[in-house]
């Protein structure tokens, strides 16, 4: 599988040196961009282990995070805790743009791979830092995943049911927060060595990703003593907006706007309720916000999913089915827009996978190359000729265990 390089970022160099998701994630966006992402992985001890343990992660026998996460990348192996691991990460950022790190802060710095070193060496470079807390502050050297910065960014308080234990989304969004917040500072970063001339530190700390897309919570508390407690599937206040169980299935209808509720009760029957001093207007409907919710209910217990949706779309209203992968798979609007792609991979053959987003008119993102089957796959290519390392030197390191 080869396609064209069309992307905004095909003349930057990228070293991701991440593991499992924050740092990768961070990778895969610039990649699918059109950046060269060169990802390093520490080698094999006598066959067994190394690469990233994401190589591994995935549902059962079926290992299949890898081939998104990794997509558009090239692989090579060194082992960080020698020295000769750690030369070749300087040589490689030598050469490159942006660098991604992940690990557990100080860890960089212990192999001789700080900013101080890196900018000493390329002052240019980018170094993209994602922790769990940031580099700095008195949480700095704590370990820290994703679910941690969840928890500590306010997510986990207010997912769930009011009557349960806090929940959690069934992906890892604080990790791919982070990771996309490092992607936006590496691009900001980008605009302004323009006219500096100088790399910088972009430091992204999972807490602070959540914290970020937290709404009001803090300014609330900090005005009114409010403190936002979990509310199941609606948002309090905001009605009608929730998922609504139909004749066969359930049904997501977002009507909350006084306008667009008008027309909700028109497809209802029930135009009445429109003017009805329970539900005239923002603050009514979410005061009565339960009442309404069991009124609207009532009416789609009648209807069948399709049926409701065809009421939705002729009164302009927002709403939508619960997508599963099998719905994505088969919805036109998703095949029109290529939102879902085949992908070659070398082990899995064609493998579908959403493709790069958002789309730009100009320099669209695209999937090039499916991720690297092997640990150090890229070696040869990147050693041998962006380095001008010979084979003996490369057979070498591998004896020796750095590559």
């Amino acid at each position: 599988m080869t396609t064209a390089n069309t992307g905004a970022l095909k003349d930057i160099r990228v070293i991701e040196m991440g593991q499992l998701i924050a740092g990768p994630f961070c990778g895969q966006l610039l990649g699918d961009m059109g950046a060269e992402v060169i990802k390093v992985e520490p080698p094999a001890v006598d066959g067994k282990g190394g690469g990233d343990p994401m190589r591994n992660w995935g549902r059962g026998e079926d290992k299949l995070w890898w081939e998104v996460v990794s997509r558009n990348k090239k692989a090579v192996s060194a082992n960080l805790r020698v020295p000769e691991g750690q030369e070749l990460v300087r040589k490689l950022a030598a050469t490159a743009d942006i660098l991604i790190e992940n690990f557990k802060p100080g860890t960089m710095e212990k192999w001789g791979l700080g900013p101080d070193i890196l900018h000493e060496i390329n002052p240019r470079l980018i170094i993209v830092r994602v922790s769990g807390y940031g580099q700095t502050g008195p949480y700095s050297s704590r370990a820290g995943f994703g679910g941690i910065g969840e928890a500590m960014g306010g997510w986990r308080y207010i997912v769930g049911d009011p009557d349960r234990a806090p929940s959690r989304m069934g992906i890892s969004i604080g990790d791919t927060m982070a990771a996309s917040y490092g992607c936006m500072g590496a691009l900001a970063a980008l605009h302004s060595r323009k006219t500096t001339g100088k790399g910088q530190v972009v430091d992204s700390a999972l807490y602070e990703a959540v914290l970020q897309v937290m709404e009001s919570v803090v300014p609330e508390y900090d005005y009114s003593g409010y403190i936002r407690e979990r509310s199941g599937s609606v948002l309090p206040g905001i009605a009608p907006s929730n998922v609504y169980k139909c004749a066969d299935g359930e049904y997501l209808i977002g009507a909350n706007q006084d306008a667009v509720f008008g027309r909700l009760c028109q497809a209802m029957g029930r135009p009445e309720l429109a003017t009805d001093p329970r539900y005239i207007n923002h603050v009514a409907r979410g005061t009565n916000q339960t009442e309404l919710d069991e009124l609207i209910e009532e009416w789609t217990k009648t209807l069948k999913v399709d049926e409701l949706e065809a009421l939705m779309i002729a009164h302009s209203i927002p709403a939508g089915k619960m997508y599963r992968a099998p719905e994505m798979m088969d919805d036109p609007h998703f095949a029109a827009r290529e939102a879902i792609i085949e992908v070659e991979t070398p082990r899995w053959g064609t493998l579908k996978m959403q493709n790069a987003f958002p789309k730009l008119s100009g320099t669209p993102s695209t999937v090039r190359t499916p991720a690297p089957d092997q640990i150090g796959q890229h070696n040869a290519e990147i050693y041998g000729e962006l380095l001008d390392m010979t084979d003996q030197a490369l057979a070498q390191l591998s004896e020796q265990g750095v590559i």
